[in-house]
């Protein structure tokens, strides 16, 4: 549990605790509810109400420029406050339309071309004062993520002792809804695993995780988004920020799903078949969430005879992300 300082910290650790509870991950809220009490415990000592000015002052200071992180933290205060108001506190609730609203985010489907550019860009991370091994550890990452279709999340809290080098073998465990699952690398991608865990033997700090930050502990949800987005724009130089297509870490994930509908269409297969290995393989809770890919693919491809659009059509959810990045 964080240690709060503000005199909203009772809440804040209620918070965290009732989504425990319910068997809600928090490793992408408590970066942002530290960030809060650090702000309240500074600019308002004596409040224990959450206000308007509170909420609207404290999302204009410590959110970047990025819609995405925008929109996860305008989630995260939005879901206090109501959680605030239904314990008998008093809190301004930050309204939907204000910061974005993610029920009906499109994923970004990276072409071939830009994955390359991409990765490329990924590959030149340089190191920080406060991050001097994040060019080790975030490009094997950000692949690992790629080539195994994982959640953002399952990569960054990946702990060594459950990972196989000498099988390629991955167990994921403490997933979205608490579901272990394995998966099983590419030979380059163990390969590529092996040889920077060597590398991560020379580090001078014991972890853990298989992806450490410099003090050991897992990298923060936002800090990964962060440096995703910056390579994105470094992979893309020649296109105006504000035209440059949003994309997120998760996106990872949603190429590789879609690939491999992809490439069972262009082998002639069964889908009805394949899907459900693919939802074991991502760690999907419903047929559902696996059978929304093929809504991603192109157009030409989704006119293919394997696609059963009377049964599919009738499976698509509504794309709803946590606010995990």
């Amino acid at each position: 549990m964080i240690e709060c300082s503000s005199l909203l910290g009772p809440y804040i650790q209620g918070f965290l605790s009732y989504r425990e509870a319910l068997f809600h991950k928090n490793s992408a809220y408590e970066p942002i509810m530290k960030s809060l009490d650090r702000f309240c415990a500074k600019r308002f000592p004596c409040s224990a109400v959450l206000t308007q000015e509170m909420v609207l002052t404290w999302m204009e200071d410590s959110t970047g420029s990025y819609s995405c992180e925008r929109t996860v933290r305008g989630s995260v205060i939005r879901k206090f406050a109501m959680y605030m108001n239904g314990i008998g506190g008093a809190a301004y609730v930050l309204p939907e339309k204000m910061y974005g609203h993610t029920s009906a985010f499109v994923p970004y489907i990276f072409t071939d071309d830009e994955l390359i550019r991409l990765f490329a860009a990924i590959d030149r991370i340089s190191p920080s004062a406060a991050q001097p091994y994040k060019q080790e550890v975030l490009p094997v990452m950000f692949r690992l993520i790629y080539t195994c279709g994982l959640r953002p999340a399952e990569a960054r809290t990946l702990k060594t002792e459950n990972l196989y080098l000498d099988s390629g073998e991955v167990l994921i465990t403490r997933t979205k809804r608490n579901k272990d699952r394995i998966v099983v690398m590419s030979e380059d991608m163990r390969t590529l695993c092996v040889d920077y865990n060597e590398r991560r033997a020379r580090f001078p700090f014991e972890s853990g995780y298989f992806f450490p930050r410099a003090d050991g502990e897992a990298f923060a949800s936002i800090t990964i988004l962060r440096e995703f987005q910056r390579c994105w724009k470094n992979a893309n130089p020649d296109i105006d920020e504000e035209n440059l297509p949003p994309v997120r870490v998760y996106d990872l994930r949603h190429r590789f799903a879609t690939a491999a509908v992809q490439r069972w269409l262009d082998d002639g297969s069964d889908l009805n078949a394949k899907l459900p290995f693919l939802r074991a393989y991502m760690g999907h809770n419903s047929f559902a969430q696996t059978a929304y890919y093929i809504h991603l693919l192109p157009a030409n491809l989704i006119q293919s005879t394997a696609v059963d659009w009377a049964v599919f059509d009738t499976l698509i959810p509504e794309v709803c992300q946590d606010a995990e990045a």
